[in-house]
């Protein structure tokens, strides 16, 4: 929250609040939904970049949040999910982590670079710990996204070549993991096993989308539209494929797009920082939520 605070920003009246804590992995989601639109709503500067543009993140984050409202976010992937177009043609079958209470340490920001090690390659100490909080426990059970040392929407080559890079990476972390596993007691948890689900579910696409406001919008209509709702038509072109979800918004939801578009699009002629008053921003937030 503080990057969008500090780069996009974002008014801090329609963030959580400091110190805010949440009883179910729903609430979360449902948080880190609410802050991808915030981000569209707010951020003034290099946010859209055209009408369509603006009409394919305006409907990807009202379908987004749609599914975490209704507690689906959270059982994507999982034996639960019995409502996403995946489900419907490959079964899942591991059990989801409880809806609540079920919560485990998480740094966004942990990866090689923030271990600090000796000349032995002894561990002796990890840095950066401002970033920890407590996560839902989906995001433990995914594989680390550092195995390519950079963030996927920062790769060079495009977010594809990283995913078909990083997957071959993976069965190298993973069969390390298998063996550490195999000294283990018989029947005991393996982690293994549900980093390996998440990536072939796509859970690993939802938690890092959800996670980084900056990756949402390379990662939503490539890796998790589709899973959600059903194939598209491969002949739309990327900048119409909010076209292909429109009818499921609700009307007022779709009412409220074109006033949106127009808003964008004027304030991308003058590059500014706006001093948002606390009583606008929370209005104008709360007047592109609809339940």
């Amino acid at each position: 929250m503080d990057s969008m605070v500090q780069l996009s920003n974002i008014p801090e009246s329609v963030l959580p609040s400091s110190g805010s804590t949440y009883g179910s992995t729903d609430d979360w989601y449902l948080a880190l939904a609410e802050m991808h639109i915030a981000t569209l709503l707010f951020q003034h500067n290099d946010m859209v970049s055209s009408e369509d543009d603006c009409r394919c993140k305006y409907v990807a984050r009202q379908l987004f949040r749609r599914l975490a409202k209704q507690r689906r976010l959270s059982s994507f992937g999982f034996a639960e999910d019995n409502w996403s177009a995946r489900s419907t043609t490959n079964k899942p079958k591991l059990a989801m982590p409880p809806r609540s209470g079920s919560f485990r340490l998480w740094n966004d920001h942990f990866r090689p670079v923030t271990v600090l090690v000796d000349e032995s390659d002894l561990v002796l100490g990890v840095i950066d710990w401002e970033f920890t909080y407590a996560a839902p426990t989906q995001f433990v059970l995914d594989p680390p996204w550092w195995l390519l040392l950079e963030w996927p929407e920062e790769w060079t080559d495009g977010i594809e070549e990283w995913a078909r890079l990083y997957e071959t990476r993976l069965e190298i972390w993973l069969s390390a993991l298998e063996e550490a596993e195999g000294e283990m007691d018989p029947g005991s948890f393996r982690l293994s096993t549900c980093m390996r689900d998440s990536w072939e579910t796509g859970r690993f696409w939802l938690n890092y989308a959800a996670k980084d406001n900056w990756a949402f919008d390379s990662i939503y209509w490539k890796y998790l539209d589709d899973l959600f709702f059903g194939a598209r038509d491969n002949e739309v072109p990327p900048e119409k494929l909010w076209e292909t979800r429109l009818h499921l918004l609700t009307d007022e939801e779709q009412a409220a797009m074109e006033p949106l578009v127009r808003i964008k699009m004027a304030e991308s002629k003058e590059r500014t920082l706006v001093d948002w008053k606390d009583d606008e921003a929370r209005q104008r937030m709360s007047s592109f939520l609809f339940d």
